[in-house]
């Protein structure tokens, strides 16, 4: 009898053990499948992430570049974009027909017989052709007075998506309609120079603060342009806004104005009709005056001084700032 309760209480211990160690593995296992569960779950929130990331991305490079890119990648042709621009209705006269403002020290629209054109493909809220504007304007301006340079003037308006109120738009629209109203072109040149002077060029996107249509009027009225013209310029009619976007968009096509990334970009020069490129500046570890000084064969004793003409002349290539 006493054999038979041992056995038992054996067998009842041994039952209980074997039903903690089926417990500690049930255990277990629901502790594996939690885990793995977690680890699921863990990487289905990376996944979301990272899409939410990449779509973001993509949001912030598109509004970054939606006007230059959609525009170059249209079906629509430089042939067709040029026609487009000669139909605008409101074109200003003062405009030649790929939408260039040509001033001399003869005024608008006739040049130096020569001397070399400097075209400027610039963009009121690009910080490049702020940078361009501080550094080289004094000089072509003063060239240009001794009758040593032409200036060929671009405005292009594509980046009105960095600003919250078409800044572009507002900026250029004045400045073409002062090209047109007001005979003496230092007055633009020094509204240019206004609005790109680093303590009033706002900055882009998130950057950006928005600029009143009154505090630009008070820099044109500043750089010399009558209150009347200043006043008409900024009277919210935008009336070459359509003009400014048929020159954007025939100006982007243009692969003689390309860089050697292949599309257009702001600030874009030419010398007599040849790509100017920047970047061979900082090859050259030359400044942005002495290398121009270099490309069109002047030196810098001569600057300003009547007579003294750039040997490039109207029609030669710019001399290469990265070879002797």
């Amino acid at each position: 009898m006493a054999d038979q309760k041992r056995q038992a209480k054996r067998a009842t211990r041994a039952e209980r053990r074997a039903a903690e160690a089926a417990a500690e593995q049930a255990r277990a296992e629901q502790a594996e499948r939690e885990r793995k569960q977690q680890t699921i779950i863990g990487l289905v929130v990376v996944i979301i992430i990272i899409v939410l990331v990449g779509i973001a991305g993509f949001a912030v490079w598109r509004a970054t570049h939606s006007s230059d890119a959609d525009a170059q990648s249209s079906s629509v042709t430089v042939e067709e974009a040029y026609d487009a621009l000669q139909q605008v209705s409101d074109k200003p006269a003062n405009a030649d027909d790929q939408g260039g403002f040509l001033i001399s020290q003869n005024g608008y629209g006739t040049k130096v017989d020569n001397v070399p054109t400097l075209s400027i493909y610039m963009e009121p809220l690009c910080p490049g052709c702020a940078s361009v504007n501080r550094q080289l304007d004094p000089t072509l301006i003063e060239l240009m007075n001794a009758g040593q340079l032409n200036l060929d003037l671009h405005f292009m308006t594509f980046q009105d998506s960095k600003s919250t109120d078409e800044y572009s738009t507002r900026a250029f629209n004045a400045a073409v309609y002062i090209a047109e109203h007001d005979d003496d072109p230092d007055h633009l040149l020094g509204y240019l120079a206004n609005i790109y002077a680093e303590d009033f060029q706002p900055g882009e996107l998130d950057d950006y603060t928005s600029v009143s249509d009154e505090q630009l009027k008070e820099q044109a009225i500043n750089a010399g342009v009558s209150s009347e013209v200043a006043d008409a310029a900024f009277s919210g009619e935008y009336e070459y806004q359509e003009w400014l976007k048929a020159s954007d968009t025939y100006t982007i096509r243009r692969e003689e104005l390309f860089s050697s990334s292949g599309s257009f970009s702001s600030p874009t020069l030419t010398i007599n009709g040849t790509y100017w490129s920047l970047s061979d500046l900082s090859l050259a570890d030359m400044s942005i005056v002495d290398g121009f000084l270099k490309s069109i064969g002047l030196d810098a004793d001569q600057v300003g001084v009547a007579g003294e003409l750039p040997s490039i002349g109207a029609d030669g290539e710019p001399i290469s700032v990265t070879t002797e």
